[in-house]
């Protein structure tokens, strides 16, 4: 199941909880609030075209929810 740049929903991310996910960061951080550059780079996103690895925990699905127009998202 993937998620592309805003298409992904709050109750989307509910589902998976529990599940080991892939976040890639597709576009750029340039031009971006510092807030959001800050989420990023604590989920580990520093270039573009990076990927990391997380289990889903409400923890880490809200950080993706604040930067879901940024970010792919795929279930592993």
């Amino acid at each position: 199941m993937n998620y592309e740049p805003n298409t992904l929903q709050k109750r989307d991310l509910e589902s998976l909880v529990g599940k080991s996910i892939k976040i890639t960061l597709v576009r750029s951080l340039l031009g971006v609030q510092k807030t959001i550059i800050a989420v990023a780079t604590a989920l580990g996103l520093r270039k573009t075209n990076t990927s990391v690895q997380h289990t889903a925990t409400a923890t880490i699905l809200g950080m993706v929810h604040k930067v879901r127009h940024l970010v792919r998202v795929e279930v592993v």
